[in-house]
């Protein structure tokens, strides 16, 4: 059944309009070579930097999460569920607004910060996540032999299990920077242009302006060359984690 649909797909697909539409060499020549120094760049600065400050949130929050103290408790878990539960756009929308809900108030970094702080708010929730589960799968054991040795609470914590629980997320987290990158896209959504814009507003540009869809497959093509190797990455750290038990 699939091979009679691939059959009718090929007869009925009109390949030199998909190609001349889809995939013209004159076009994707214009992204160079902007496509790489000025996109692909955004987007790794914007992905990164959107990283670490999830990743450093996220292990705050993973840490009040699992606190014995009820209003860490409290307030980990209404941050986790206010930004797992709304749209990352709207997030990105709600920033484009700070500056009318507080005057005078500007994002260090411009452009940049606000990029770095959309993807840092939404990924902290999921990172938190990732950390608590890390942190609740270090046996005991490890902390309860550290205070034995005479280690404070928090320095048990931070020498013992935490350095653990970071070695257990490893495969996630790299699933996490992926997600990022791919949600780097909503950057748009806050009004980039010129020397800010990352790949999706890039090709969607070069696209309008050419009237054709190329430059939006080129600037795909190029999420893929990052994101398919992360992934993989990702994978093997998996299964290298589950047959290490």
């Amino acid at each position: 059944m699939l091979g009679v649909a691939l059959v009718a797909l090929v007869l009925y697909v009109d390949w030199a309009s998909l190609a001349q539409n889809f995939a013209k060499g004159d076009v994707a020549d214009k992204a160079l070579p902007e496509l790489f120094t000025i996109a692909l760049r955004n987007t790794l600065i914007y992905t990164i930097g959107g990283f670490v400050l999830a990743f450093v949130l996220g292990l705050i929050f993973a840490l009040m999460r699992i606190s014995p103290v009820r209003p860490y408790r409290w307030i980990a878990t209404i941050y986790i569920e206010i930004f797992r539960g709304l749209p990352a756009l709207l997030i990105f929308l709600l920033i484009t607004f700070l500056p009318l809900a507080l005057p005078g108030f500007e994002v260090p970094g411009g452009t940049y910060g606000q990029g770095i702080l959309g993807l840092g708010l939404v990924g902290a929730a999921y990172q938190a996540e990732v950390f608590r589960a890390g942190l609740q799968a270090v046996p005991k054991g490890q902390t309860e032999a550290a205070r034995s040795l005479g280690m404070s609470a928090a320095r048990a914590q931070f020498t013992v299990v935490i350095p653990q629980a970071i070695r257990i997320v490893i495969p996630p987290t790299t699933n996490q920077f992926v997600s990022l990158l791919k949600d780097s896209s909503l950057v748009l959504f806050l009004g980039v242009s010129g020397q800010y814009v990352e790949l999706a507003k890039f090709g969607n540009d070069l696209a309008s302006q050419y009237a054709n869809a190329t430059p939006i497959m080129v600037s795909g093509l190029t999420y893929l060359i990052v994101t398919v190797p992360l992934g993989y990455l990702a994978a093997r750290l998996e299964k290298r984690k589950g047959s290490g038990r």
